[in-house]
């Protein structure tokens, strides 16, 4: 089993910066993808971003590079870093685990990210 505890999440106005962190505790040598998706009220749940164990990044198309992962060297905890944020990118913001060898996702409870105009 894997557990993701997601952190970083709050109130910021608009064109402010804010960056979230997901650590993955319990059985990481299964993880092979970890990421991020969000979920707007109203909205299902869409990729933000994810990371494989070698390096490979993947972002969201409605991203537009404003948010930029990254991991720790020893590939936990994973990074969002997101710049310039517009009231659209409220949301709950998820971290996402998934294990090909084990054929399991794993997810966390979500981080609230709420921005002002």
């Amino acid at each position: 089993q894997v557990q993701l505890v997601e952190s970083g999440g709050g109130l910021v106005q608009a064109g402010g910066s804010l960056t979230l962190s997901c650590l993955a505790s319990g059985s990481t040598f299964l993880i092979d993808t970890m990421g991020w998706f969000r979920q707007a009220p109203g909205k299902q749940r869409e990729l933000v971003a994810t990371i494989t164990r070698g390096g490979i990044i993947n972002y969201g198309d409605s991203i537009q590079g404003r948010f930029t992962i990254s991991r720790d060297a020893t590939n936990n905890p994973i990074y969002l870093h997101m710049n310039s944020l517009k009231p659209e990118h409220t949301a709950v913001y998820y971290c996402n685990a998934l294990s090909l060898s084990s054929s399991k996702t794993y997810w966390g409870q979500g981080t609230q990210v709420t921005v002002s105009s």
